[in-house]
């Protein structure tokens, strides 16, 4: 007796929970996006009203691009399986492709911005002084 997967019938039995699935993160990527959001201000109005001025608006900013980096990756996420799951064309691969690539643009200035610094000059300076992340 054959299974499923030994007949090649995987892909079959897959197919129909991607739409759903990639739909599913879709949603969750925007709901984590208007979280970080909705945490980053309400953590901004907490520093002002202690006094921390430039401080508050610093943090504000990390703590908001947190919030789109996070739901920037699941979003990407979601992008790759509805690509991959739909029917392959040369045009949804390339519009797969600009996606990826506008979104990872985004992600890596905003990671930019929040650690004030360009991955590279991190990793000079982590291993200049030893301590550098895994």
């Amino acid at each position: 007796m054959s299974t499923a997967i030994e007949r090649g019938e995987l892909a079959s039995l897959v197919a129909p929970l991607m739409e759903p699935l990639a739909s599913a993160l879709e949603a969750f990527g925007v709901a984590v996006t208007i979280i970080g959001v909705i945490v980053a201000t309400v953590r901004y109005v907490r520093d002002l009203a202690a006094g921390l001025g430039d401080l508050a608006y610093d943090r504000y900013r990390a703590n908001l691009g947190r919030g789109i980096l996070l739901g920037l990756e699941l979003l990407i996420g979601a992008d790759i399986i509805a690509t991959i799951t739909s029917p392959l064309t040369w045009e949804s691969v390339g519009l797969l492709g600009l996606i990826v690539l506008i979104r990872t643009f985004l992600s890596f200035s905003l990671e930019a911005e929040i650690e004030g610094e360009w991955p590279w000059q991190r990793q000079q300076r982590n291993r200049g002084s030893g301590s550098e992340r895994p």
